[in-house]
């Protein structure tokens, strides 16, 4: 089970005192990848093989699993709770025991389907790779995790030595259980910080001092990849006396992509919002949102300042979009093209104080858009600063029907009533 460990990493937006989930910009893999990436460090992971036709699922059992009676099928996407997810085609479950001989039956009702699970939304995301693994003999399931943690600015690694469900919901009812081992990032992991995270774990019948060895791989792992999240659940011991990281997540900083171009080769654009791989391709800072008007600001506090006063005046803002203080005319086209393909846009704000990001360079980005995005929804414009009457010129001698702005307050009126009319 893939823990999504809330309540310790995840990060909100808060939209006028509704909060809503920040995508973050990281780097995600899919199991198998990290389970590979596992392996070079000399972690233990079970035996696998990711396939992607049932020709491959057939080559696969001759090859790799000549011998075993049974098989795990998982279904690859880039979200938790694929245990209890639903297929669109009404096959329940994206992991499943089988024999050996019902592996190409089963994995044919998942390959190139829509897996919907509690993290995917109702939409889904579609299962291009299943991740064959040999049916581990677990004897005891402990859960293990290393984050980034701001109170001590540095690596925390964080044990339980009850694994396999939702960390949240142990952490809640058995906090005790719960232990924390900050690292000092300057002297790395010493036998003592082992020794501690081991005792959190509490295995039963693993060699503890191979028990030390894996974990001190594991933070080895997280450094030099440049993780931001490595997530275990469940860490197991195999009735073979081994530890075993029987199901793991990991996430890689994405300003770490200069120096880890084999890591971030793997990425999977297809398991992602097409929207947000579009804004990262123009280098624009765009998360999706629910509402209905289009924000594009540039600046990260004024864009906030934005969505929060859209909200005030009854509407809900469509998506996070800053264009930065040194936006093309290029990256506003693209910005305009992105909000367009969203379906649930009802009308567009563009706010623009132009101090480094000057008000004619916006102006004659939104012309040029208008001219390739068949802008079939109401603009509202607002821009002030650096080159405001040049921009404003611009804009009035393009022909373009907008809705013109003096302010902020007096913009996001103007906004909801447009996307409500």
């Amino acid at each position: 089970m893939r823990g999504p460990l809330n309540k310790l990493v995840s990060r909100s937006l808060s939209v006028a005192g509704k909060w809503q989930q920040q995508q973050l910009r990281r780097l995600n893999v899919h199991e198998y990848q990290g389970a590979e990436l596992m392996g070079k460090y000399g972690i233990n992971v079970p035996k696998g093989v990711a396939v992607s036709s049932v020709d491959e699922v057939k080559k696969a059992l001759q090859d790799v699993f000549p011998n075993h009676s049974e098989v795990v099928i998982k279904s690859q996407v880039l979200a938790g709770g694929r245990g209890l997810g639903k297929f669109k085609n009404g096959f329940e479950g994206g992991v499943h025991i089988v024999k050996a001989d019902k592996a190409e039956e089963i994995a044919e009702k998942m390959l190139g389907q829509i897996l919907v699970t509690k993290q995917t939304g109702p939409q889904g995301k579609i299962v291009s790779k299943v991740y064959l693994c040999e049916k581990l003999s677990l004897v005891n399931e402990m859960y293990f995790a290393i984050m980034l943690d701001r109170t001590t600015a540095g690596p925390l690694i964080i044990a339980c030595k009850k694994g396999g469900t939702s960390i949240e919901d142990l952490a809640e009812k058995f906090p005790d259980l719960i232990i924390k081992v900050p690292i000092d990032v300057f002297k790395g992991i010493t036998d003592e910080d082992a020794v501690k995270v081991v005792d959190g774990l509490s295995p039963k019948i693993a060699e503890r001092k191979e028990c030390i060895e894996q974990v001190k791989k594991l933070y080895d792992l997280f450094c030099k990849s440049d993780c931001t999240l490595l997530e275990i659940n469940p860490i197991a011991e195999t009735s073979d006396k081994k530890l075993v990281a029987a199901d793991a997540k990991l996430n890689f900083d994405d300003n770490a992509a200069f120096r880890q171009k084999e890591i971030f080769a793997l990425r999977d654009p297809t398991q992602e919002d097409p929207r947000e791989v579009a804004a990262a391709k123009a280098d624009l800072n765009y998360i999706g949102l629910d509402g209905e008007i289009g924000c594009m600001v540039n600046g990260a506090g004024l864009a906030m300042a934005t969505m929060d006063i859209i909200k005030l005046h009854g509407g809900t803002p469509a998506n996070f979009l800053d264009v930065g203080g040194n936006a093309s005319e290029g990256q506003v086209v693209e910005a305009f093209k992105i909000l367009t393909s969203d379906e649930k846009v009802k009308a567009i704000l563009v706010n623009i104080f132009g101090g480094i990001m000057k008000c004619d360079v916006i102006a004659s980005g939104i012309v040029n858009a208008a001219k390739q995005v068949a802008l079939k929804v109401p603009v509202v414009v607002r821009l002030e600063g650096t080159n405001v009457d040049q921009g404003k010129r611009i804009l009035k001698e393009s022909g373009m029907t907008l809705i013109t702005a003096e302010d902020l307050d007096d913009a996001a009126d103007k906004a909801v009533k447009a996307s409500a009319s």
